[in-house]
Protein backbone atom coordinates (compact mmCIF):
# COMPACT_ATOMS: atom_id res chain seq x y z
CA UNK A 1 0.00 0.00 0.00
CA UNK A 2 1.27 3.38 -0.76
CA UNK A 3 0.15 6.22 0.48
CA UNK A 4 0.15 10.30 0.06
CA UNK A 5 -1.21 13.64 0.81
CA UNK A 6 -2.22 15.98 -1.18
CA UNK A 7 -0.75 19.83 -1.00
CA UNK A 8 -2.77 21.59 1.91
CA UNK A 9 -2.11 25.21 -0.46
CA UNK A 10 -4.88 24.43 -2.26
CA UNK A 11 -7.06 23.71 0.63
CA UNK A 12 -7.64 26.23 2.94
CA UNK A 13 -7.42 26.13 6.79
CA UNK A 14 -5.73 22.52 5.89
CA UNK A 15 -2.58 22.76 6.50
CA UNK A 16 -1.63 18.91 6.86
CA UNK A 17 -3.14 18.30 3.42
CA UNK A 18 -5.64 15.55 2.47
CA UNK A 19 -4.77 11.70 2.61
CA UNK A 20 -4.85 9.70 -0.21
CA UNK A 21 -4.18 5.99 -1.25
CA UNK A 22 -2.64 5.79 -4.54
CA UNK A 23 -2.52 3.06 -7.50
CA UNK A 24 0.33 0.02 -7.56
CA UNK A 25 1.69 2.43 -10.70
CA UNK A 26 0.94 5.37 -9.05
CA UNK A 27 -0.37 7.28 -11.54
CA UNK A 28 -3.82 7.56 -10.01
CA UNK A 29 -5.78 7.80 -6.60
CA UNK A 30 -8.54 7.37 -4.51
CA UNK A 31 -9.23 9.74 -1.16
CA UNK A 32 -8.59 7.76 2.12
CA UNK A 33 -11.43 7.37 4.29
CA UNK A 34 -9.74 9.51 7.08
CA UNK A 35 -8.63 12.84 6.69
CA UNK A 36 -4.83 13.00 7.67
CA UNK A 37 -1.96 10.47 7.44
CA UNK A 38 -1.75 11.59 11.44
CA UNK A 39 -5.36 10.69 12.14
CA UNK A 40 -4.66 7.50 10.21
CA UNK A 41 -1.57 6.36 12.34
CA UNK A 42 -3.73 7.97 15.82
CA UNK A 43 -6.11 4.91 14.66
CA UNK A 44 -4.00 2.22 12.75
CA UNK A 45 -5.54 -1.11 13.45
CA UNK A 46 -8.68 0.16 13.07
CA UNK A 47 -7.81 2.57 9.70
CA UNK A 48 -5.50 0.46 8.22
CA UNK A 49 -7.68 -2.39 6.76
CA UNK A 50 -10.28 0.47 5.18
CA UNK A 51 -7.10 1.77 3.16
CA UNK A 52 -5.80 -1.73 2.37
CA UNK A 53 -9.49 -2.45 0.98
CA UNK A 54 -9.03 0.12 -1.54
CA UNK A 55 -9.19 -0.84 -4.84
CA UNK A 56 -10.86 1.60 -7.67
CA UNK A 57 -8.24 4.53 -8.10
CA UNK A 58 -10.21 6.68 -10.20
CA UNK A 59 -8.24 10.25 -10.25
CA UNK A 60 -5.26 10.56 -11.87
CA UNK A 61 -2.51 11.94 -9.51
CA UNK A 62 -0.97 15.23 -10.90
CA UNK A 63 2.67 15.16 -8.85
CA UNK A 64 3.11 18.89 -8.45
CA UNK A 65 0.29 18.43 -6.22
CA UNK A 66 1.86 16.20 -3.58
CA UNK A 67 3.37 17.21 -0.22
CA UNK A 68 5.35 15.71 1.84
CA UNK A 69 2.99 12.11 3.14
CA UNK A 70 3.22 13.71 6.75
CA UNK A 71 3.54 17.34 6.39
CA UNK A 72 4.39 17.94 9.89
CA UNK A 73 4.94 15.61 12.35
CA UNK A 74 5.14 15.15 16.66
CA UNK A 75 8.52 14.19 16.18
CA UNK A 76 11.55 13.49 14.18
CA UNK A 77 14.86 11.48 15.39
CA UNK A 78 17.61 10.87 12.95
CA UNK A 79 20.66 8.17 13.15
CA UNK A 80 23.87 7.90 12.03
CA UNK A 81 23.40 4.19 11.42
CA UNK A 82 26.17 3.43 8.38
CA UNK A 83 29.59 2.81 10.19
CA UNK A 84 31.37 3.43 7.07
CA UNK A 85 29.64 7.32 6.64
CA UNK A 86 30.32 7.71 10.33
CA UNK A 87 34.06 6.71 10.06
CA UNK A 88 35.32 8.87 7.17
CA UNK A 89 33.61 11.75 9.18
CA UNK A 90 35.43 11.17 12.27
CA UNK A 91 38.61 10.62 10.08
CA UNK A 92 38.60 13.60 8.40
CA UNK A 93 38.11 15.43 11.79
CA UNK A 94 40.02 14.32 13.68
CA UNK A 95 37.48 13.13 15.83
CA UNK A 96 38.40 9.40 18.30
CA UNK A 97 34.71 8.44 19.51
CA UNK A 98 33.73 6.77 22.60
CA UNK A 99 34.02 3.08 21.84
CA UNK A 100 29.67 2.01 22.15
CA UNK A 101 26.68 -0.56 20.82
CA UNK A 102 24.31 2.57 21.05
CA UNK A 103 22.71 3.92 18.07
CA UNK A 104 23.56 7.83 17.16
CA UNK A 105 20.32 9.68 17.08
CA UNK A 106 19.76 13.37 17.41
CA UNK A 107 16.52 15.31 17.57
CA UNK A 108 15.53 17.28 14.79
CA UNK A 109 13.29 19.85 13.23
CA UNK A 110 9.44 18.24 13.19
CA UNK A 111 7.30 21.24 12.10
CA UNK A 112 7.63 21.11 8.56
CA UNK A 113 9.04 18.33 6.26
CA UNK A 114 9.20 19.76 2.55
CA UNK A 115 7.67 18.38 -0.16
CA UNK A 116 9.22 16.26 -2.95
CA UNK A 117 8.93 19.30 -5.49
CA UNK A 118 8.96 22.01 -3.37
CA UNK A 119 12.16 24.78 -3.50
CA UNK A 120 14.02 24.72 -0.19
CA UNK A 121 14.97 28.00 1.17
CA UNK A 122 18.46 29.20 2.96
CA UNK A 123 19.95 32.31 4.37
CA UNK A 124 22.78 32.20 2.84
CA UNK A 125 25.25 30.07 0.87
CA UNK A 126 27.93 30.79 2.76
CA UNK A 127 26.78 28.14 5.30
CA UNK A 128 27.73 25.07 3.30
CA UNK A 129 24.46 23.47 2.15
CA UNK A 130 24.64 20.14 1.88
CA UNK A 131 22.01 17.43 0.86
CA UNK A 132 21.85 14.34 3.15
CA UNK A 133 19.94 11.00 1.19
CA UNK A 134 18.29 8.61 3.52
CA UNK A 135 15.44 6.14 4.26
CA UNK A 136 13.26 6.37 7.10
CA UNK A 137 10.51 5.02 8.66
CA UNK A 138 7.04 6.26 10.76
CA UNK A 139 6.18 4.32 13.81
CA UNK A 140 2.63 4.14 15.49
CA UNK A 141 2.69 4.63 19.20
CA UNK A 142 5.46 2.53 20.96
CA UNK A 143 5.51 2.32 24.49
CA UNK A 144 8.58 2.84 26.62
CA UNK A 145 11.34 0.30 27.26
CA UNK A 146 9.79 -1.59 24.10
CA UNK A 147 12.38 -4.36 22.15
CA UNK A 148 14.30 -4.24 19.14
CA UNK A 149 12.02 -7.72 18.20
CA UNK A 150 8.95 -5.65 19.70
CA UNK A 151 9.54 -2.74 17.76
CA UNK A 152 9.36 -4.64 14.18
CA UNK A 153 5.25 -4.90 14.77
CA UNK A 154 5.24 -0.90 15.01
CA UNK A 155 6.85 0.36 11.86
CA UNK A 156 4.10 1.10 9.65
CA UNK A 157 5.64 2.76 6.89
CA UNK A 158 8.56 3.62 5.41
CA UNK A 159 10.00 6.50 3.26
CA UNK A 160 12.93 8.22 1.97
CA UNK A 161 14.55 11.53 3.30
CA UNK A 162 16.97 13.98 2.22
CA UNK A 163 17.96 15.38 5.67
CA UNK A 164 19.80 19.03 4.56
CA UNK A 165 22.40 20.41 6.69
CA UNK A 166 24.24 23.36 7.03
CA UNK A 167 28.06 21.76 7.59
CA UNK A 168 29.33 25.26 8.20
CA UNK A 169 27.08 25.87 10.97
CA UNK A 170 27.81 22.10 12.76
CA UNK A 171 31.41 21.95 13.90
CA UNK A 172 30.52 24.70 16.12
CA UNK A 173 27.42 23.66 17.51
CA UNK A 174 28.90 19.95 18.28
CA UNK A 175 31.40 21.81 20.27
CA UNK A 176 28.99 23.45 22.22
CA UNK A 177 28.28 19.55 24.36
CA UNK A 178 24.48 20.26 22.93
CA UNK A 179 22.63 19.07 19.40
CA UNK A 180 22.17 20.89 16.39
CA UNK A 181 19.57 23.72 15.46
CA UNK A 182 20.78 26.09 13.09
CA UNK A 183 23.15 23.66 11.39
CA UNK A 184 20.05 20.80 10.84
CA UNK A 185 16.57 22.95 8.76
CA UNK A 186 13.75 21.21 7.66
CA UNK A 187 13.93 17.83 5.52
CA UNK A 188 12.45 16.92 2.79
CA UNK A 189 10.30 13.85 2.24
CA UNK A 190 9.37 11.77 -1.16
CA UNK A 191 6.08 11.39 -2.43
CA UNK A 192 4.59 8.42 -1.26
CA UNK A 193 5.14 6.43 1.93
CA UNK A 194 4.68 2.88 1.47
CA UNK A 195 3.64 -0.53 3.68
CA UNK A 196 6.32 -2.48 4.56
CA UNK A 197 4.80 -5.35 2.72
CA UNK A 198 5.23 -3.26 -0.77
CA UNK A 199 9.04 -3.90 -0.60
CA UNK A 200 9.31 -7.92 -0.15
CA UNK A 201 12.51 -9.11 0.14
CA UNK A 202 14.13 -5.42 -0.22
CA UNK A 203 12.53 -4.80 3.59
CA UNK A 204 14.74 -7.12 5.56
CA UNK A 205 16.07 -7.22 9.02
CA UNK A 206 14.59 -3.83 9.79
CA UNK A 207 16.87 -2.28 6.56
CA UNK A 208 15.82 -0.81 3.09
CA UNK A 209 17.75 -3.03 0.74
CA UNK A 210 17.28 -0.82 -1.86
CA UNK A 211 19.53 1.56 -3.84
CA UNK A 212 19.35 5.24 -3.19
CA UNK A 213 20.13 7.03 -6.64
CA UNK A 214 21.49 11.03 -6.06
CA UNK A 215 21.75 13.34 -8.77
CA UNK A 216 22.94 16.48 -8.52
CA UNK A 217 22.36 19.28 -11.15
CA UNK A 218 21.61 16.22 -13.81
CA UNK A 219 24.85 14.29 -12.86
CA UNK A 220 24.76 11.06 -10.76
CA UNK A 221 26.48 11.44 -7.36
CA UNK A 222 25.72 8.39 -5.82
CA UNK A 223 24.05 4.90 -6.05
CA UNK A 224 24.41 3.82 -2.20
CA UNK A 225 22.49 0.33 -1.23
CA UNK A 226 20.58 0.69 2.41
CA UNK A 227 21.07 -3.07 3.33
CA UNK A 228 24.71 -1.99 5.65
CA UNK A 229 23.02 -0.36 8.16
CA UNK A 230 25.17 -1.11 11.62
CA UNK A 231 21.47 -1.21 13.45
CA UNK A 232 17.88 -1.73 11.60
CA UNK A 233 15.50 0.40 11.97
CA UNK A 234 13.63 -2.14 14.28
CA UNK A 235 17.06 -1.27 16.96
CA UNK A 236 17.03 2.74 16.25
CA UNK A 237 13.39 2.53 17.18
CA UNK A 238 13.93 0.22 19.91
CA UNK A 239 16.58 2.71 21.25
CA UNK A 240 14.35 6.11 20.68
CA UNK A 241 11.89 4.53 22.96
CA UNK A 242 14.30 3.37 25.79
CA UNK A 243 13.03 6.48 28.03
CA UNK A 244 10.30 7.63 26.52
CA UNK A 245 6.85 6.85 24.80
CA UNK A 246 7.09 7.01 20.99
CA UNK A 247 3.78 9.06 19.88
CA UNK A 248 2.20 7.77 16.61
CA UNK A 249 3.48 9.79 13.66
CA UNK A 250 7.28 10.12 15.04
CA UNK A 251 9.34 9.32 12.04
CA UNK A 252 13.16 8.13 12.20
CA UNK A 253 15.70 8.12 9.72
CA UNK A 254 18.56 6.25 8.83
CA UNK A 255 21.17 8.56 8.60
CA UNK A 256 23.25 9.34 5.36
CA UNK A 257 22.92 5.78 2.93
CA UNK A 258 26.73 4.93 2.61
CA UNK A 259 28.49 1.88 1.64
CA UNK A 260 31.98 0.63 2.26
CA UNK A 261 32.82 1.27 -1.66
CA UNK A 262 31.67 4.47 -1.42
CA UNK A 263 34.49 5.52 -4.30
CA UNK A 264 33.40 3.04 -6.64
CA UNK A 265 29.55 4.11 -6.17
CA UNK A 266 29.20 7.49 -5.08
CA UNK A 267 27.95 8.79 -2.23
CA UNK A 268 24.39 10.26 -0.41
CA UNK A 269 25.57 13.85 0.49
CA UNK A 270 29.04 16.24 -0.33
CA UNK A 271 30.32 16.03 2.97
CA UNK A 272 31.26 12.56 2.34
CA UNK A 273 32.85 13.07 -1.21
CA UNK A 274 34.41 15.88 0.89
CA UNK A 275 35.79 13.83 3.04
CA UNK A 276 37.10 11.17 0.36
CA UNK A 277 38.91 14.09 -1.38
CA UNK A 278 40.90 15.26 2.14
CA UNK A 279 41.74 11.51 2.93
CA UNK A 280 43.05 11.09 -0.94
CA UNK A 281 44.18 14.43 -2.29
CA UNK A 282 45.21 16.40 1.66
CA UNK A 283 42.20 19.13 0.88
CA UNK A 284 38.22 18.67 -0.53
CA UNK A 285 37.86 19.78 -4.11
CA UNK A 286 34.11 19.58 -4.13
CA UNK A 287 32.07 22.86 -3.16
CA UNK A 288 29.13 22.80 -1.37
CA UNK A 289 25.53 23.90 -3.01
CA UNK A 290 25.05 26.75 -4.63
CA UNK A 291 21.49 28.87 -5.09
CA UNK A 292 19.90 27.54 -8.02
CA UNK A 293 21.21 23.81 -7.87
CA UNK A 294 18.99 21.02 -7.91
CA UNK A 295 19.29 17.63 -6.13
CA UNK A 296 17.04 14.54 -7.46
CA UNK A 297 16.80 11.27 -5.17
CA UNK A 298 15.37 8.00 -5.50
CA UNK A 299 15.01 4.67 -4.21
CA UNK A 300 14.90 2.11 -6.93
CA UNK A 301 14.33 -1.84 -6.27
CA UNK A 302 16.13 -4.31 -8.21
CA UNK A 303 13.40 -4.61 -10.28
CA UNK A 304 13.33 -1.08 -11.35
CA UNK A 305 10.25 0.37 -9.52
CA UNK A 306 10.43 3.45 -7.45
CA UNK A 307 8.36 2.58 -4.83
CA UNK A 308 8.49 6.17 -2.58
CA UNK A 309 9.01 8.45 -5.88
CA UNK A 310 10.98 10.98 -6.64
CA UNK A 311 12.30 14.08 -4.48
CA UNK A 312 13.48 16.57 -7.05
CA UNK A 313 14.28 20.45 -5.45
CA UNK A 314 16.00 23.36 -5.69
CA UNK A 315 18.19 25.65 -3.40
CA UNK A 316 17.10 29.11 -3.69
CA UNK A 317 17.50 31.60 -1.28
CA UNK A 318 15.66 32.75 1.59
Amino acid sequence: MRLATLDASAQPGKRDGMLVVVSPDGGHFAPAPVKTLQEALDNWAAVAPRLAAIGDFPQPLDPARLAAPLPRAWQWLDGSAFACHGELMDKVLGVVPEKSDRPLMYQGVSSHFYGPHDDVRFPGEEFGIDFEGEFGVIVDAVPMGTSAAEAMAHIRLIVQINDWSLRKLAGPEMKTGFGWVQAKPPCSMAPFAVTPDELGSVWADGRVCADLLVDWNGRRFGAANGAPMGHGFHELVAHAAATRDLVAGTVIGSGTVSNPNYREIGSSCIAERRGIEIVDHGAPRTDFMAFGDTVRMEGRLPDGRSPFGVIEQKVVKA
